[in-house]
Protein backbone atom coordinates (compact mmCIF):
# COMPACT_ATOMS: atom_id res chain seq x y z
CA UNK A 1 0.00 0.00 0.00
CA UNK A 2 2.65 2.29 1.10
CA UNK A 3 4.17 1.89 -2.33
CA UNK A 4 1.22 2.34 -3.81
CA UNK A 5 0.83 6.06 -1.99
CA UNK A 6 4.30 6.54 -3.28
CA UNK A 7 4.07 5.81 -6.62
CA UNK A 8 0.64 7.86 -7.27
CA UNK A 9 2.53 10.87 -5.84
CA UNK A 10 4.67 11.02 -8.29
CA UNK A 11 2.39 10.86 -11.03
CA UNK A 12 2.12 13.76 -13.21
CA UNK A 13 -1.76 15.10 -13.64
CA UNK A 14 -2.00 13.82 -17.15
CA UNK A 15 -0.49 10.11 -15.44
CA UNK A 16 -3.72 10.58 -12.51
CA UNK A 17 -5.96 10.99 -15.39
CA UNK A 18 -5.11 7.59 -17.02
CA UNK A 19 -4.94 6.09 -13.94
CA UNK A 20 -8.98 6.79 -13.17
CA UNK A 21 -9.51 6.37 -16.55
CA UNK A 22 -8.33 2.66 -16.77
CA UNK A 23 -9.63 2.30 -12.43
CA UNK A 24 -13.01 3.22 -13.63
CA UNK A 25 -13.41 1.52 -17.07
CA UNK A 26 -12.60 -1.49 -15.10
CA UNK A 27 -14.50 -1.36 -12.34
CA UNK A 28 -17.70 0.02 -13.44
CA UNK A 29 -18.69 -3.50 -15.35
CA UNK A 30 -18.01 -5.01 -12.23
CA UNK A 31 -19.92 -2.74 -10.14
CA UNK A 32 -23.12 -3.24 -12.28
CA UNK A 33 -22.42 -7.05 -12.38
CA UNK A 34 -23.21 -7.22 -8.60
CA UNK A 35 -25.71 -4.16 -8.12
CA UNK A 36 -28.93 -5.79 -7.54
CA UNK A 37 -32.49 -5.22 -6.75
CA UNK A 38 -33.91 -7.08 -3.08
CA UNK A 39 -37.55 -8.69 -4.87
CA UNK A 40 -39.52 -11.21 -3.29
CA UNK A 41 -36.78 -11.72 -0.67
CA UNK A 42 -34.69 -12.23 -2.88
CA UNK A 43 -31.89 -10.02 -4.57
CA UNK A 44 -31.72 -10.58 -8.36
CA UNK A 45 -29.04 -9.39 -10.47
CA UNK A 46 -29.90 -6.89 -13.10
CA UNK A 47 -28.82 -6.70 -16.79
CA UNK A 48 -26.22 -3.76 -18.02
CA UNK A 49 -29.45 -2.24 -19.44
CA UNK A 50 -32.12 -2.29 -15.97
CA UNK A 51 -29.15 -1.07 -14.13
CA UNK A 52 -28.34 1.65 -16.42
CA UNK A 53 -31.88 2.52 -16.63
CA UNK A 54 -32.22 2.52 -12.92
CA UNK A 55 -29.10 4.75 -12.24
CA UNK A 56 -30.96 6.80 -14.78
CA UNK A 57 -34.02 7.24 -13.11
CA UNK A 58 -32.73 7.99 -9.85
CA UNK A 59 -30.74 11.13 -11.88
CA UNK A 60 -33.94 12.70 -13.27
CA UNK A 61 -35.65 12.26 -9.98
CA UNK A 62 -33.03 14.04 -7.85
CA UNK A 63 -32.92 16.61 -10.80
CA UNK A 64 -29.13 15.75 -12.34
CA UNK A 65 -28.11 14.94 -15.91
CA UNK A 66 -28.24 12.07 -17.51
CA UNK A 67 -27.00 10.87 -21.17
CA UNK A 68 -29.45 7.59 -21.45
CA UNK A 69 -32.05 8.74 -24.50
CA UNK A 70 -32.51 5.05 -25.99
CA UNK A 71 -35.12 2.32 -25.08
CA UNK A 72 -33.41 -0.08 -22.41
CA UNK A 73 -35.73 -1.83 -21.90
CA UNK A 74 -36.64 -4.16 -25.31
CA UNK A 75 -39.17 -6.76 -26.39
CA UNK A 76 -38.82 -9.21 -28.73
CA UNK A 77 -41.93 -8.50 -30.83
CA UNK A 78 -41.91 -9.59 -34.46
CA UNK A 79 -38.82 -11.72 -33.71
CA UNK A 80 -40.22 -15.31 -32.59
CA UNK A 81 -42.96 -17.06 -32.00
CA UNK A 82 -45.58 -16.43 -29.31
CA UNK A 83 -43.88 -18.49 -26.50
CA UNK A 84 -40.57 -17.05 -27.12
CA UNK A 85 -42.20 -13.47 -27.29
CA UNK A 86 -44.27 -13.70 -23.94
CA UNK A 87 -40.65 -15.16 -22.03
CA UNK A 88 -38.08 -12.93 -23.78
CA UNK A 89 -40.38 -9.89 -23.40
CA UNK A 90 -41.43 -10.04 -19.61
CA UNK A 91 -44.73 -10.89 -19.69
CA UNK A 92 -46.21 -12.08 -16.06
CA UNK A 93 -48.10 -15.30 -16.97
CA UNK A 94 -49.61 -16.12 -13.64
CA UNK A 95 -52.00 -13.91 -10.57
CA UNK A 96 -49.93 -13.10 -8.48
CA UNK A 97 -52.49 -13.01 -5.28
CA UNK A 98 -55.21 -14.80 -4.24
CA UNK A 99 -57.04 -11.30 -4.09
CA UNK A 100 -55.51 -10.69 -8.49
CA UNK A 101 -56.79 -14.33 -9.18
CA UNK A 102 -60.62 -13.62 -7.63
CA UNK A 103 -61.12 -9.93 -8.91
CA UNK A 104 -60.64 -9.64 -12.17
CA UNK A 105 -60.88 -6.88 -14.44
CA UNK A 106 -62.05 -6.26 -17.84
CA UNK A 107 -59.92 -3.30 -20.06
CA UNK A 108 -60.61 -1.79 -23.56
CA UNK A 109 -58.18 0.28 -25.12
CA UNK A 110 -58.63 2.28 -28.11
CA UNK A 111 -55.66 2.62 -30.40
CA UNK A 112 -54.93 4.85 -33.94
CA UNK A 113 -50.55 5.05 -33.38
CA UNK A 114 -48.12 4.26 -31.02
CA UNK A 115 -47.46 0.90 -31.82
CA UNK A 116 -44.82 0.97 -29.31
CA UNK A 117 -46.13 2.85 -26.15
CA UNK A 118 -49.17 0.52 -27.14
CA UNK A 119 -46.89 -2.52 -26.23
CA UNK A 120 -45.32 -0.99 -22.99
CA UNK A 121 -48.78 -0.39 -21.51
CA UNK A 122 -49.84 -3.73 -22.43
CA UNK A 123 -47.07 -5.35 -20.88
CA UNK A 124 -47.46 -3.18 -17.90
CA UNK A 125 -51.37 -4.17 -16.93
CA UNK A 126 -51.67 -7.14 -18.43
CA UNK A 127 -52.22 -10.63 -16.37
CA UNK A 128 -53.35 -13.59 -16.99
CA UNK A 129 -57.02 -13.32 -15.02
CA UNK A 130 -58.10 -10.45 -16.31
CA UNK A 131 -59.53 -10.13 -19.86
CA UNK A 132 -58.75 -7.04 -22.95
CA UNK A 133 -60.54 -5.58 -25.80
CA UNK A 134 -58.65 -4.00 -28.42
CA UNK A 135 -60.32 -1.33 -30.49
CA UNK A 136 -58.28 -0.38 -33.61
CA UNK A 137 -59.46 2.95 -35.46
CA UNK A 138 -60.40 2.12 -38.96
CA UNK A 139 -58.46 4.47 -40.66
CA UNK A 140 -55.31 3.43 -39.00
CA UNK A 141 -52.56 2.09 -41.42
CA UNK A 142 -52.94 -1.63 -42.37
CA UNK A 143 -49.26 -1.99 -41.26
CA UNK A 144 -50.40 -0.73 -37.91
CA UNK A 145 -53.45 -3.18 -37.62
CA UNK A 146 -51.28 -6.21 -38.47
CA UNK A 147 -49.05 -5.35 -36.14
CA UNK A 148 -51.67 -5.26 -33.08
CA UNK A 149 -53.44 -7.93 -34.62
CA UNK A 150 -50.33 -10.33 -34.48
CA UNK A 151 -49.41 -8.89 -30.92
CA UNK A 152 -52.42 -10.08 -29.17
CA UNK A 153 -52.74 -13.36 -31.43
CA UNK A 154 -50.59 -14.47 -28.38
CA UNK A 155 -52.77 -13.89 -25.38
CA UNK A 156 -55.93 -15.90 -25.00
CA UNK A 157 -57.60 -13.30 -22.99
CA UNK A 158 -57.18 -10.13 -25.04
CA UNK A 159 -58.89 -9.71 -28.72
CA UNK A 160 -60.31 -6.71 -31.37
CA UNK A 161 -63.38 -5.73 -30.73
CA UNK A 162 -65.34 -7.21 -33.33
CA UNK A 163 -66.56 -4.11 -35.00
CA UNK A 164 -64.49 -1.14 -35.47
CA UNK A 165 -65.21 2.66 -35.84
CA UNK A 166 -63.30 4.99 -38.18
CA UNK A 167 -63.00 7.30 -34.79
CA UNK A 168 -63.26 11.60 -35.17
CA UNK A 169 -61.60 13.07 -32.07
CA UNK A 170 -64.40 14.41 -30.04
CA UNK A 171 -66.73 12.70 -31.55
CA UNK A 172 -69.42 10.24 -30.94
CA UNK A 173 -67.31 7.44 -32.77
CA UNK A 174 -64.74 7.66 -29.75
CA UNK A 175 -67.68 6.93 -27.34
CA UNK A 176 -68.46 4.05 -29.77
CA UNK A 177 -65.61 2.55 -29.91
CA UNK A 178 -66.06 1.89 -26.08
CA UNK A 179 -69.36 1.12 -26.27
CA UNK A 180 -68.59 -1.62 -28.81
CA UNK A 181 -66.01 -3.40 -26.58
CA UNK A 182 -68.28 -2.80 -23.68
CA UNK A 183 -70.38 -4.98 -25.92
CA UNK A 184 -67.88 -8.05 -26.72
CA UNK A 185 -66.62 -7.98 -22.92
CA UNK A 186 -70.37 -8.35 -21.43
CA UNK A 187 -70.35 -11.78 -23.63
CA UNK A 188 -67.37 -13.25 -21.67
CA UNK A 189 -67.06 -15.68 -19.97
CA UNK A 190 -63.99 -14.26 -17.33
CA UNK A 191 -66.30 -12.91 -14.46
CA UNK A 192 -64.78 -9.02 -14.25
CA UNK A 193 -65.69 -7.09 -11.84
CA UNK A 194 -64.86 -3.70 -13.20
CA UNK A 195 -64.36 -2.39 -16.60
CA UNK A 196 -61.48 0.16 -16.94
CA UNK A 197 -61.69 2.44 -20.97
CA UNK A 198 -57.94 3.65 -21.74
CA UNK A 199 -56.36 4.59 -24.88
CA UNK A 200 -53.00 3.16 -26.52
CA UNK A 201 -51.00 6.82 -24.46
CA UNK A 202 -51.72 5.79 -21.10
CA UNK A 203 -49.78 3.81 -19.19
CA UNK A 204 -50.50 2.61 -15.11
CA UNK A 205 -48.48 4.16 -12.02
CA UNK A 206 -50.14 1.39 -9.75
CA UNK A 207 -49.75 -2.09 -9.93
CA UNK A 208 -52.41 -5.12 -10.81
CA UNK A 209 -53.07 -5.37 -7.45
CA UNK A 210 -53.28 -1.37 -6.17
CA UNK A 211 -55.66 -0.85 -8.72
CA UNK A 212 -57.94 -3.23 -7.54
CA UNK A 213 -57.33 -2.63 -4.12
CA UNK A 214 -58.27 1.30 -4.87
CA UNK A 215 -61.26 -0.31 -6.82
CA UNK A 216 -62.96 -2.27 -3.84
CA UNK A 217 -63.25 1.05 -1.78
CA UNK A 218 -66.13 1.89 -4.00
CA UNK A 219 -67.97 -1.00 -2.67
CA UNK A 220 -69.17 -2.05 -6.26
CA UNK A 221 -70.11 1.80 -7.23
CA UNK A 222 -69.03 2.91 -10.49
CA UNK A 223 -66.19 5.38 -10.86
CA UNK A 224 -67.71 8.13 -13.42
CA UNK A 225 -67.27 11.69 -11.53
CA UNK A 226 -68.55 14.86 -13.07
CA UNK A 227 -70.31 17.70 -12.01
CA UNK A 228 -72.67 20.12 -13.68
CA UNK A 229 -71.08 21.62 -16.86
CA UNK A 230 -69.55 25.19 -16.65
CA UNK A 231 -70.69 27.75 -18.62
CA UNK A 232 -67.68 27.13 -21.23
CA UNK A 233 -68.81 23.77 -21.42
CA UNK A 234 -72.45 24.48 -22.05
CA UNK A 235 -72.28 24.68 -25.73
CA UNK A 236 -71.11 21.27 -26.29
CA UNK A 237 -74.71 19.84 -26.10
CA UNK A 238 -76.67 23.25 -26.72
CA UNK A 239 -75.36 23.38 -30.09
CA UNK A 240 -75.12 20.48 -32.87
CA UNK A 241 -71.88 19.70 -34.19
CA UNK A 242 -71.02 16.71 -37.19
CA UNK A 243 -68.46 14.46 -37.24
CA UNK A 244 -66.78 15.46 -41.07
CA UNK A 245 -64.46 12.53 -42.44
CA UNK A 246 -62.56 13.27 -45.91
CA UNK A 247 -60.44 10.68 -46.66
CA UNK A 248 -58.13 10.02 -43.29
CA UNK A 249 -58.92 13.54 -42.29
CA UNK A 250 -61.74 14.26 -40.25
CA UNK A 251 -62.93 16.66 -37.76
CA UNK A 252 -65.81 17.84 -35.61
CA UNK A 253 -67.85 20.86 -37.55
CA UNK A 254 -70.11 23.24 -35.16
CA UNK A 255 -72.88 24.96 -36.51
CA UNK A 256 -75.75 27.26 -35.08
CA UNK A 257 -78.53 24.85 -34.57
CA UNK A 258 -79.85 24.44 -31.62
CA UNK A 259 -80.05 20.38 -30.02
CA UNK A 260 -83.41 19.62 -28.53
CA UNK A 261 -83.71 18.75 -24.79
CA UNK A 262 -82.41 15.97 -23.21
CA UNK A 263 -84.50 12.68 -23.52
CA UNK A 264 -86.65 11.66 -20.32
CA UNK A 265 -85.85 14.84 -18.72
CA UNK A 266 -82.22 13.93 -17.99
CA UNK A 267 -79.92 16.49 -16.81
CA UNK A 268 -76.75 16.47 -18.25
CA UNK A 269 -73.31 16.14 -16.38
CA UNK A 270 -69.87 16.95 -17.53
CA UNK A 271 -66.86 14.63 -16.57
CA UNK A 272 -63.64 12.88 -17.78
CA UNK A 273 -64.34 10.07 -20.63
CA UNK A 274 -62.28 7.63 -18.39
CA UNK A 275 -64.25 5.59 -16.26
CA UNK A 276 -64.28 2.52 -14.21
CA UNK A 277 -67.65 0.72 -14.38
CA UNK A 278 -68.93 -2.46 -12.89
CA UNK A 279 -70.51 -5.00 -15.25
CA UNK A 280 -73.92 -4.54 -13.71
CA UNK A 281 -73.43 -1.04 -15.01
CA UNK A 282 -72.63 -2.52 -18.29
CA UNK A 283 -74.88 -4.55 -18.71
CA UNK A 284 -77.50 -1.58 -18.01
CA UNK A 285 -76.07 0.74 -20.05
CA UNK A 286 -76.64 -2.06 -23.48
CA UNK A 287 -80.19 -2.31 -22.63
CA UNK A 288 -81.82 0.46 -21.08
CA UNK A 289 -84.08 2.48 -22.81
CA UNK A 290 -82.70 5.61 -21.05
CA UNK A 291 -79.49 4.78 -22.15
CA UNK A 292 -80.17 4.10 -25.32
CA UNK A 293 -82.05 7.15 -26.30
CA UNK A 294 -79.13 9.59 -24.68
CA UNK A 295 -76.67 7.74 -26.92
CA UNK A 296 -78.71 8.67 -29.83
CA UNK A 297 -79.17 12.08 -28.83
CA UNK A 298 -75.70 12.41 -28.22
CA UNK A 299 -74.52 12.22 -31.67
CA UNK A 300 -74.60 15.09 -33.05
CA UNK A 301 -73.26 16.94 -29.37
CA UNK A 302 -69.54 17.38 -29.05
CA UNK A 303 -67.26 14.94 -27.23
CA UNK A 304 -70.35 13.31 -25.99
CA UNK A 305 -68.14 10.87 -24.02
CA UNK A 306 -67.71 13.29 -21.49
CA UNK A 307 -71.15 13.53 -20.57
CA UNK A 308 -72.44 10.17 -21.06
CA UNK A 309 -70.88 8.31 -18.62
CA UNK A 310 -71.50 10.89 -15.81
CA UNK A 311 -74.96 11.32 -16.65
CA UNK A 312 -75.99 7.75 -16.75
CA UNK A 313 -74.10 7.06 -13.39
CA UNK A 314 -75.80 10.20 -11.56
CA UNK A 315 -79.43 8.46 -12.31
CA UNK A 316 -80.85 6.85 -9.01
CA UNK A 317 -81.30 3.61 -8.71
CA UNK A 318 -79.05 2.63 -11.71
CA UNK A 319 -76.43 -0.38 -10.92
CA UNK A 320 -73.73 1.07 -9.29
CA UNK A 321 -74.84 4.62 -9.77
CA UNK A 322 -73.56 7.80 -7.26
CA UNK A 323 -75.85 10.60 -7.75
CA UNK A 324 -73.57 12.56 -5.94
CA UNK A 325 -70.47 11.79 -7.45
CA UNK A 326 -67.75 15.18 -7.57
CA UNK A 327 -64.44 14.28 -8.76
CA UNK A 328 -63.14 11.19 -6.02
CA UNK A 329 -62.37 8.91 -8.24
CA UNK A 330 -58.39 8.88 -8.61
CA UNK A 331 -58.25 7.72 -12.11
CA UNK A 332 -55.99 9.77 -14.41
CA UNK A 333 -53.08 12.14 -13.73
CA UNK A 334 -53.26 14.74 -16.67
CA UNK A 335 -51.16 17.84 -16.96
CA UNK A 336 -54.04 20.38 -18.27
CA UNK A 337 -52.15 23.47 -20.40
CA UNK A 338 -54.44 26.01 -18.18
CA UNK A 339 -53.89 24.56 -15.02
CA UNK A 340 -49.71 24.75 -14.33
CA UNK A 341 -50.35 26.86 -11.38
CA UNK A 342 -51.54 22.99 -10.13
CA UNK A 343 -48.57 21.14 -11.76
CA UNK A 344 -45.73 22.89 -12.21
CA UNK A 345 -45.93 22.66 -15.76
CA UNK A 346 -45.06 20.45 -18.45
CA UNK A 347 -41.47 19.18 -19.22
CA UNK A 348 -42.38 17.43 -22.28
CA UNK A 349 -44.63 19.33 -24.77
CA UNK A 350 -48.44 19.71 -25.21
CA UNK A 351 -51.00 18.16 -28.07
CA UNK A 352 -54.34 19.50 -27.36
CA UNK A 353 -53.48 21.13 -24.35
CA UNK A 354 -52.55 18.02 -22.89
CA UNK A 355 -48.99 17.02 -21.63
CA UNK A 356 -47.54 14.51 -23.47
CA UNK A 357 -44.87 13.52 -20.62
CA UNK A 358 -41.04 14.35 -20.67
CA UNK A 359 -38.20 12.78 -18.59
CA UNK A 360 -38.94 16.05 -15.92
CA UNK A 361 -42.60 14.89 -15.38
CA UNK A 362 -40.86 11.67 -13.94
CA UNK A 363 -41.16 13.05 -10.37
CA UNK A 364 -44.53 14.21 -10.43
CA UNK A 365 -45.76 10.70 -12.25
CA UNK A 366 -44.05 9.01 -9.44
CA UNK A 367 -45.88 10.29 -6.70
CA UNK A 368 -49.26 11.00 -7.91
CA UNK A 369 -51.86 8.69 -6.28
CA UNK A 370 -54.16 8.48 -9.63
CA UNK A 371 -54.44 4.90 -11.34
CA UNK A 372 -53.24 6.03 -14.74
CA UNK A 373 -51.47 8.54 -16.20
CA UNK A 374 -52.11 10.10 -19.70
CA UNK A 375 -50.50 10.61 -22.23
CA UNK A 376 -47.16 9.15 -23.34
CA UNK A 377 -44.99 8.59 -26.44
CA UNK A 378 -42.23 6.02 -26.09
CA UNK A 379 -40.21 7.26 -28.60
CA UNK A 380 -39.88 10.85 -27.84
CA UNK A 381 -39.07 10.82 -24.08
CA UNK A 382 -37.97 6.74 -24.07
CA UNK A 383 -36.95 7.01 -19.93
CA UNK A 384 -40.80 8.79 -18.71
CA UNK A 385 -42.44 4.92 -20.24
CA UNK A 386 -39.32 3.09 -18.96
CA UNK A 387 -38.46 3.99 -15.62
CA UNK A 388 -42.45 4.01 -14.73
CA UNK A 389 -42.09 0.54 -15.95
CA UNK A 390 -39.59 -0.63 -14.42
CA UNK A 391 -40.73 0.42 -11.45
CA UNK A 392 -43.81 -0.89 -11.64
CA UNK A 393 -42.81 -3.91 -12.29
CA UNK A 394 -40.72 -4.24 -9.11
CA UNK A 395 -43.54 -3.16 -6.45
CA UNK A 396 -45.44 -5.90 -8.26
CA UNK A 397 -43.00 -8.63 -7.92
CA UNK A 398 -42.50 -7.41 -4.30
CA UNK A 399 -46.31 -8.03 -3.71
CA UNK A 400 -46.49 -11.38 -5.71
CA UNK A 401 -47.66 -13.83 -2.89
CA UNK A 402 -46.01 -16.67 -5.08
CA UNK A 403 -43.02 -17.65 -6.04
CA UNK A 404 -41.59 -15.02 -8.81
CA UNK A 405 -40.16 -17.02 -11.84
CA UNK A 406 -37.15 -15.49 -13.30
CA UNK A 407 -38.65 -14.25 -16.81
CA UNK A 408 -40.52 -12.00 -14.85
CA UNK A 409 -38.10 -9.48 -14.24
CA UNK A 410 -37.59 -6.63 -16.98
Amino acid sequence: MDGTKQLFSTMTTNSKMRYFLVFFTLCIPLSILVYTSKLSGKNIPRSDNQTTLAETCKAIVEGKRFFVQENLLKTSFGKSNCSYYMTQSHYITKSLSQEEASFPLAYTITLHKEFDTFERLFRAIYMPQNIYCIHVDKKAPEKYKKKVAQLLACFPNAFLASQSELVVYAGISRLQADLNCMKDLVKSAVPWKYLLNMCGQDFPLKTNKEIIQHLKKFKGKNIADGVLPPPHIIKRTKYIYREQMFGIFSFILPTLLWKPPPPHGLTIYFGPAYVALTRKFADFILQDQRSLDLLEWSKDTYSPDEHFWVTMNRIPGVPGSMPNATWEGGLRAIKWSDAEANHGGCHGHYVRSICIFGTGDLKWLLSNKNLFANKFELKTYPPTVECLELNLRERALNQSEIPVEPSWYL
